[in-house]
């Protein structure tokens, strides 16, 4: 390979940009190109002015957030005092990954690509806005972009002479070698790189703290569609400290039942040890696994084999298959034109890399364990809203987990990784000690003392919330307003007892809506129509203005994604105008300046 030419760039929330990233660190390959994949916080950010050639690959998170492992570069890029001129030298391209039912589609990408023009930067293409509402995915958009990048990139960087593009049926060699060890090590065992009690550095995600989990308890009632979970870990010794507003970040499992399978299917021996080994010298082995790691532990703990695979998974399988009639199929769903059965086979009803490879029995026996962390991502870990106060519940973390469950067309229901996997854990029966480590979240409460808070938290929604009021009204602050919304008041109305017991006290005012109980004399008016916050928010729309406008209110709001936090803004939007008499183009603009102060915070999820 020649020197690396080519600098891919990554800001990922979910995996997908780092997915596409990494394609085009391959495609770069086989056109002979030296280039190197990172995550943008893992760059360092000033050495960018030295850079002839790079490819920004961004999601955008939220209501058009740049996604966590890119925010400090996000921070540099934007400050005032750079020069107009200090990306002169740097060929650039920007590809986005969003979702058009969002407001702030492919906001980041936008947002970066006319900054790096503002530095000097030369746009190779326009930016690219891949669409997750697109019903061939993103890749309608990043296929034809990425044809055209490559025919202006290799105008720029033509391969060296006599050397051929590596064509797309040959694999690529694999990023590492596992070296089987015929015996045990005789110093050394294997686990989990931690963060010990009493050590000098934060858990991080290289380094979590192992936490015993105290308890694990369902809050919702026993006829309740969904389990949910109020799970509370220790963390005495650990170093974590949080406000308010934070998350906890955890490190889930394949189940055991999984792994199994996965080692059947694919011929492999759980208690073979081995070593990993880079085959480039830039490349370092996960800090994630230990060395030397078992096959069980690398299965178990790493290679995400419950997930949904991606194209890219098809691709490199087709190269790995030595069985006719399984590469052909699988030719067919890396391919452009086999993306709709593709998305019909795997996609629609969320078939796992595990059933896939089962589905494939010939080809899965035959992938050489080199290519498993090539072909297999890694689990990623999840973010929960911390729901507990250090105030409250001193050296103690709570949160509330909805066990993610639903039915397809498939015979196995579809299970969520994590909340099933922290679900399925009994403290009761020994000891459980979980991976865990904690980071800001995106809502930050005000730190004056008379500021009053409006929170909007259906369902698990309001976790944050109670972190924020155990805080406030431990430091004495009483202007707290929840509007909590969920089904029935004796199913899923989580902490009821403890808003009831802040509300003798004066500390909270409580705003229920329960969406399928009614009262009998609304019930027949209404019919069938639910009740939901927004709901609740229009009906006391003349206190939400008296806080907002004269009391200088801060205003929040977190849940799903879906359509929950655009009902809330039209509800506000209404506010405005009937309560403060703005008519809508003041309202939007009203709105707009809340959330640019800061006064009006988000924290959605799909």
């Amino acid at each position: 390979m020649p020197s690396p030419q080519l600098l891919v760039l990554f800001g990922s929330q979910t995996g997908t940009a780092q997915d596409v990233s990494e394609r085009l660190g391959r495609e770069a390959r086989r056109r002979r190109l030296g280039c190197r994949v990172q995550a943008l916080d893992s760059y360092p950010v000033v050495n960018l002015i030295n850079e002839p050639l790079v490819i920004f690959v961004c999601a955008t998170t939220g209501q058009g957030d740049p996604p966590d492992n890119m925010k400090n570069f996000w921070g540099f890029i934007f400050r005032k005092n750079l020069p107009s001129t200090a990306l002169c030298q740097m060929d650039f391209a920007v590809l986005g990954l969003g979702d058009s039912s969002y407001a702030k589609f492919n906001f980041v990408a936008k947002k970066l690509h006319r900054r790096l023009l503002q530095l000097g930067g030369s746009a190779l293409l326009p930016v690219c806005l891949g669409d997750d509402q697109h019903e061939l995915g993103p890749d309608a958009a990043v296929d034809p972009w990425l044809r055209d990048l490559w025919d202006r990139v290799l105008g720029l960087y033509p391969p060296p002479p006599g050397l051929a593009e590596i064509p797309p049926g040959v694999p690529l060699p694999s990023k590492f070698t596992l070296l089987f060890l015929q015996e045990a090590p005789s110093t050394g065992s294997e686990g989990q790189r931690v963060a010990h009690p009493g050590s000098q550095e934060p858990p991080s995600e290289s380094k979590p703290f192992l936490a015993p989990m105290i308890s694990n308890q369902r809050v919702t009632g026993p006829s309740h569609f969904q389990d949910v979970r109020l799970i509370e870990f220790d963390i005495l010794g650990s170093g974590i400290s949080f406000a308010a507003g934070d998350v906890v970040l955890i490190q889930p499992s394949n189940s055991a039942a999984h792994v199994q399978r996965f080692c059947q299917v694919l011929g492999l021996d759980p208690d073979q040890l081995f070593m990993l080994q880079p085959r480039e010298p830039d490349v370092s082995s996960p800090t994630r696994l230990p060395q030397p790691c078992s096959m069980r532990h690398l299965v178990s703990h790493y290679l995400d084999i419950a997930s949904v695979p991606r194209r890219s998974f098809f691709e490199l399988l087709a190269c790995l298959s030595l069985h006719e009639l399984e590469r052909e199929k699988l030719l067919e769903f890396s391919s452009a034109q086999g993306q709709e059965e593709l998305f019909e086979y795997c996609n629609r009803p969320r078939r796992t890399i595990l059933e896939v490879l089962c589905d494939f029995p010939h080809t899965a026996a035959a992938i050489p364990p080199d290519y498993l962390l090539d072909l297999i991502p890694a689990i990623r870990p999840r973010a929960f809203s911390i729901a507990s106060s250090l105030l409250i519940h001193p050296s103690r973390l709570q949160i509330l987990v909805a066990v993610v469950q639903f039915q397809t067309r498939l015979k196995e229901p579809r299970r969520g990784l994590c909340s099933s996997w922290l679900a399925s854990l009994d403290p009761g029966q020994g000891p459980v000690r979980v991976p865990l480590w904690v980071r800001p979240g995106s809502l930050a409460f005000p730190e004056t003392p008379d500021t009053p808070v409006i929170m909007v938290g259906p369902g698990t929604g309001v976790a944050p919330f109670r972190a924020a009021i155990q805080e406030r009204v431990a430091q004495g602050q009483t202007g707290n307003f929840l509007f909590f919304g969920c089904r029935w008041r004796d199913q899923d109305f989580y902490w009821e007892s403890e808003w009831q017991e802040l509300e003798k006290r004066d500390c909270l005012t409580l705003i229920p809506a329960f969406s399928r109980e009614q009262p009998p004399a609304l019930f027949s008016a209404l019919q069938e129509q639910k009740v939901y916050v927004q709901h609740r928010l229009r009906e006391l729309g003349s206190l939400v203005w008296e806080l907002l406008d004269h009391q200088g209110a801060y205003f929040y709001l977190a849940g799903n994604a879906k359509s929950m936090p655009a009902d809330v803004s039209e509800a506000l939007m209404s506010i405005f105008q009937e309560e403060g008499g703005l008519c809508s183009p003041d309202a939007a603009a009203y709105l707009a300046r809340l959330q640019q102060t800061r006064r009006f915070q988000t924290e959605t999820w799909a």
